[in-house]
């Protein structure tokens, strides 16, 4: 039994740390802006 709460403890921290790391993403890192163009076909403008 000491093994399994061991066990279970580990993966607590394990799953602590990955989400303390996803709060720190949302915190500290901004992500770019940038411009995207798209190319459409005249095809699709004209409907045919």
């Amino acid at each position: 039994m000491p093994s399994l709460i061991r066990f279970v403890v580990f993966v607590l921290f394990l799953g602590a740390l990955g989400f303390g790391s996803m709060i720190g993403l949302t915190a500290f890192v901004e992500p770019e802006e940038k411009e995207v163009s798209v190319r459409i076909p005249t095809r699709d403008l004209l409907g045919q």
